[in-house]
């Protein structure tokens, strides 16, 4: 569901690392220290919960010192974000001079209110602790120090007050900053809310530094997470911001530490990259750090998040996670979930799920996947990081354990990792491997179970659904029913994910060579079912034939298509017609589906006569091999169907809360969060969706962005390209995309081998399905990638050649399954290919010759 596919490299993590079970990795992890470790973080982060209890706010209190400030709670969100970041590094024991934030409540038409006064004195008492000393007052705005902007300079900030008087005055200049000129241009510029900004405000003690400077812990323009760059001045950092003096640079290698730059900080370089770290991995993203040296020891003054980084345009709806960091991605096989850009409500299900533990692997808080522009992908920079370890850190040989998955990369193509120190790896990484294989395992068990019931239970939620009568009742029914069985089908989809297809496949070359290999695993389906993916072209036989009802291959079939991701796409059992119209269709196919699996069967049968007679001592561990790979092809396919039929229910909520918010289809143009706050408060984003609307449709014009892109992609500046390549995409480096060995004549066209068998025809190259009706019987069907609503089509084709795909992609799968030629993840097959083209297709050298 919803592309989540991208996970499914947790799985096999624990098989290539060499490690056999998982208490062995217990153990490893508790001779690391990550067990052991955590535990104490555990309790230290409970007794600072019990801790924040005792000291909670009274009422009415709306002055807070840093240490309580509930920082997990919403009340910790009036503190605006450099509020809470100092609360929460101060909690955490970082060396942040003390301070205290004054809540928004604080003030009435721009003034501080008596009650507030009397709390602000009490703690400039504190602070002072019967000692002069020197305070800073700077706002902190709800939407100040965000991901999404800083308003670095927007507001003012008063610097070196001392007495309550002059305190007093800086707290209303920085409040009354809020209505500037300046400031509501910049929120304008960002798209954000407009009028005025609720303003909390920070009172802190001021340090006399020796140096004080910026650190950006991941490069602010390219995202390289390679290297922390700063610079400092001597003396207050005012300097350095208002640019009075010229500033020294400076950097540190990652994850060593390796300091680069004067000898003036090389007494607590080690310390400030040691804080700088743990300060990223506490907030949650990379940070632009404030800092100061006093009596030569570090403080850390301010941090907030990098904005160059941010990922998402509220007004929009829009995520682009390349902006996240310089990542290298992959949409090989995700794509075939999620053919056409996705909705906003769609998208955002993939970061609501993130925010409440959906189903899902973080390294250095970046998930296993994540969306470019409306499209789906692989974050390849996080899998890789989570076991380059278990090689030594060589991320080429990691990746080619989950090549099955997402394809070959092309040469010199390099694959950024993520920084991790040894124990980082062992306190964070680890122990959420750990998890998600024990979490699968439990799965797989419940696999059989999930099957028997799912489309009971995704009827009866729909039923539920439509008779709901408020706003709340269906939010209820979201939290308690919908949300859950959501997730519960997820975690079934990536725990019945394997690649033991492609392990074997590679022993069975070694033994027997291509094409006996290539028919051993041309029979997935077995004697005893077919697969899931063959079901909408097979049933269509037998309901023509009579066999099957209309009525069951709609319950069976009817909820499957090609974009069958996305929730505002219609299923196609909604339509009454749609039946009919895929039956006129299947009679232009000239062969019988039956006879093509059975001639299949016959070429498995003598491959596997020849097989017993070439290596007869491998014969009994081969079957074995052989039958899992067909059990786990045929779990696998099942297990998806059942969990994309979840998606109708995803639907159906959503169609139900327009109804309820008068909005119809437009709801498909709020995020999951907006709607949610419609249903609860009856407040609606509409004024966005007209905007969205327009954003969404530029979007779609585009052709499918390149299936491999590395670093910082801009689908419109790459689509605007005449000379872009529709494979990958590399914003650091000039790629080969073939191997040297590899001639190019320019009239060949190469990809993965799909199925074996070689091939004459003609071309009919096909932009979507909807152009189906003109592909004939006996032509090579071209195309970006096929899913399983093409299915049908594939009976009529002489062979398949798609863009995107790997050995695990749908096109080979069933290409294999009924003995079809195919070469798939060509990268560019569209874009040489034109219908009436004569090629030469062989699918067991995955190479395509125009004749």
């Amino acid at each position: 569901m919803g592309g989540i596919g991208a996970t499914i490299c947790a799985i096999s993590v624990f098989r290539f690392s060499g490690i056999k079970n998982v208490a062995a990795l217990i153990v490893l992890a508790t001779v690391a220290g990550g067990v052991g470790n955590q535990l104490f973080i555990w309790l230290g982060n409970e007794l600072m919960h019990l801790n924040m209890w005792l000291v909670r706010p009274k009422e009415g209190e709306t002055v807070l010192a840093f240490n309580r400030l509930p920082v997990d709670e919403p009340l910790s969100l009036q503190a605006g974000g450099k509020g809470k970041a100092l609360s929460m590094l101060k909690q955490n024991g970082y060396p942040v001079p003390d301070g205290c934030v004054l809540l928004p409540e604080s003030f009435t038409q721009g003034d501080i209110t008596p009650a507030a006064w009397e709390q602000v004195q009490k703690e400039l008492s504190r602070l002072r602790a019967g000692k002069p000393a020197a305070f800073a007052v700077r706002s902190s705005a709800l939407q100040e120090d965000s991901a999404q902007a800083s308003f670095a300079g927007e507001f003012e900030s008063v610097l070196d007050v001392k007495t309550d008087e002059e305190i007093r005055k800086a707290i209303q200049t920085v409040v009354h900053s809020g209505t500037s000129a300046r400031v509501e241009s910049y929120t304008r510029h960002h798209g954000l809310e407009g009028g005025e900004h609720p303003v909390a405000v920070v009172i802190q003690r001021m340090v006399q530094p020796e140096y004080a400077g910026v650190l950006f812990t991941v490069d602010p323009l390219t995202g390289n997470y390679g290297q922390m760059s700063g610079n400092f001045v001597a003396g207050i950092g005012e300097k350095l911001v208002s640019g009075q003096v010229s500033a020294q640079t400076f950097t540190f290698e990652r994850p060593s530490g390796k300091y680069n730059g004067s000898s003036e900080l090389n007494a607590i370089a080690k310390n400030l990259h040691r804080l700088a770290n743990m300060i990223e991995n506490d907030l949650g993203c990379p940070q632009d750090i404030e800092w100061a040296v006093t009596g030569g020891k570090v403080c850390i003054l301010q941090a907030r998040p990098i904005t160059t980084l941010n990922n998402f345009n509220p007004v929009t709806a829009v995520w682009n996670d390349t902006l996240k960091g310089n990542f290298l991605w992959s949409a090989t096989n995700l794509m075939e979930a999620s053919p056409e850009v996705l909705t906003p409500f769609t998208t955002s299900l993939r970061y609501y799920l993130d925010k409440r533990n959906g189903p899902n692997l973080f390294v250095r808080n970046h998930s296993l996947n994540g969306i470019i522009c409306g499209r789906f992908y692989s974050n390849i920079t996080v899998q890789v990081s989570a076991f380059a370890r278990f090689f030594k850190g060589d991320a080429r040989r990691a990746y080619q354990e989950i090549a099955g998955w997402w394809g070959g990369l092309p040469e010199g193509m390099q694959i950024p990792l993520l920084p991790l120190t040894g124990e980082e790896w062992s306190k964070n990484v680890l122990p959420g491997l750990i998890r998600s294989t024990l979490q699968f395992g439990e799965y797989r068990k419940k696999a059989p179970r999930f099957l028997a019931e799912n489309r009971q239970k995704c009827a009866e939620l729909r039923g539920k659904i439509q008779q709901t009568s408020t706003g709340m009742e269906l939010v209820d029914l979201w939290k308690n029913e919908i949300f859950p069985r959501y997730c519960d089908s997820l975690i079934h989809i990536i725990a019945a994910s394997s690649d033991i297809q492609v392990r074997v496949d590679r022993e069975l070359h070694g033994l027997v060579g291509d094409d006996d290999a290539n028919a051993l695993l041309s029979n997935l389906s077995g004697t005893s079912s077919q697969l899931e993916s063959l079901g909408p072209m097979a049933g269509l036989d037998l309901v023509k034939k009579g066999r099957l009802s209309r009525e069951e291959y709609l319950d069976r079939y009817g909820h499957r298509g090609v974009n069958e991701a996305e929730c505002a796409w219609p299923r196609p059992n909604e339509d009454p017609a749609w039946l009919d119209r895929q039956l006129k269709e299947w009679e232009k196919t000239p062969v019988d589906v039956d006879e093509l699996i059975h001639r299949q069967r016959e070429a498995y049968d003598a491959a596997w006569a020849r097989f017993c007679e070439k290596v007869p001592g491998k014969a009994k561990y081969m079957k074995k091999r052989l039958d899992q790979v067909s059990a786990a092809a045929r779990n696998r396919e099942a297990v998806r169907s059942e969990a994309t039929r979840g998606m109708a229910v995803l639907r159906a909520f959503a169609l139900r809360a327009g109804e309820f918010l008068g909005i119809g289809d437009d709801i498909f143009f709020l995020t999951i969060n907006e709607v949610l706050e419609g249903l609860t408060t009856g407040t609606k984003a509409i004024e966005y969706i007209p905007l969205r609307r327009e954003t969404f449709e530029k979007y779609r014009a585009l052709p499918p962005y390149p299936a491999v892109i590395c670093g910082r992609f801009d689908p419109f500046t790459w689509a605007a390209d005449p000379n872009r390549r529709s494979d990958v995409y590399d914003a650091n480096a000039i790629v080969q995309t073939k191997s040297p060995t590899v001639k190019d004549d320019g009239r060949s066209i190469h990809g993965f081998a799909g199925a074996l068998g070689v091939v004459e025809g003609t071309v009919r190259r096909l932009e979507s399905l909807e152009e189906s009706s003109s592909f004939k019987a006996g032509e090579v069907l071209v195309t970006t990638m096929t899913n399983i609503g093409w299915t049908p089509l594939f009976p009529r084709a002489a062979a398949i050649v798609t863009d995107l795909g790997a050995p695990l992609s749908h096109a080979a799968i069933v290409a294999r399954e009924i003995g079809i030629p195919a070469v798939v993840g060509c990268g560019n097959a569209t874009m040489r290919l034109k219908t009436g083209d004569r090629v030469r297709v062989d699918g067991g050298k995955g190479l395509v010759e125009i004749l």
